[in-house]
């Protein structure tokens, strides 16, 4: 891939996902990597990329310096949404085609995932719209705090109560329980003035990211489940 010298490059693990997909009951689990390996063979990756003066983005991007999304981070203005990193924020996205999703200002919609209901839906003259999601304003509230931490790696708590109108401290109590114990395995750091992500914390900043997540499968305890990110 080197050689090859692409602008961008989104890497990630692959997904064993024997219930969605069938063909995929004839892999072995036991064959695949750990936790453990798949979490050496990223920063194996990271290193190799690196010296090849591509930047880590975050999560499963790179990109060359000369790049615009690189750019984009250096400056503070890069964006992700549910397709990955991007240079522009908040912007409308029309999903066409079969289970394409879409995000229209504060709603996002997913076309029927089915060909023949999606064509059956086309044929009406209809929207072949299978189910959407408004978000509401807690979540909006939530996204900005995941945003600044999975683009920027850190979160300023001022510049956050200014533009979410709520006190950090107080509103997210719970999560900062979390956030402190992952402090303590070296994944963030957290002083007065915000959140860091370190450079270990960036292997791992979907886990953190999670800790906002109100809709994640709740859990009481605070010990390290990362090994269900990687």
């Amino acid at each position: 891939m080197i050689d090859l010298s692409p602008d961008r490059i989104s890497l990630f693990n692959y997904a064993h996902l024997p219930h969605q997909f069938p063909a995929q009951k004839r892999l072995d689990p036991n064959d695949m990597p750990s936790p453990r390996e798949k979490l050496a063979i990223l920063e194996m990756t990271i290193d190799r990329l690196t010296e090849a003066d591509y930047a880590f983005i975050g999560m499963d991007h790179f990109a060359k310096k000369t790049d615009e999304l690189y750019l984009a981070q250096r400056n503070g203005t890069l964006h992700r949404n549910f397709q990955g990193y991007a240079t522009h924020s908040e912007a409308d996205l029309i999903g066409l085609g079969v289970s394409a999703i879409g995000k229209i200002t504060e709603s996002f919609y997913q076309n029927e995932k089915v060909l023949d209901d999606y064509y059956a839906a086309i044929d009406a003259d209809k929207l072949p719209i299978a189910k959407g999601l408004d978000v509401e304003p807690e979540d909006q509230i939530r996204r900005r705090a995941i945003l600044d931490l999975i683009c920027h790696f850190k979160l300023n708590f001022a510049a956050f109560e200014r533009a979410a109108g709520v006190n950090f401290s107080a509103h997210f109590a719970p999560e900062m329980e979390r956030l402190r114990a992952m402090a303590q395995d070296g994944l963030v750091e957290i002083d007065e003035e915000g959140i860091r992500v370190t450079g270990k914390g960036r292997l791992l900043v979907r886990h953190v990211c999670l800790v906002f997540d109100r809709h994640a499968k709740s859990r009481t305890d605070t010990q390290p489940h990362y090994s269900r990110i990687i």
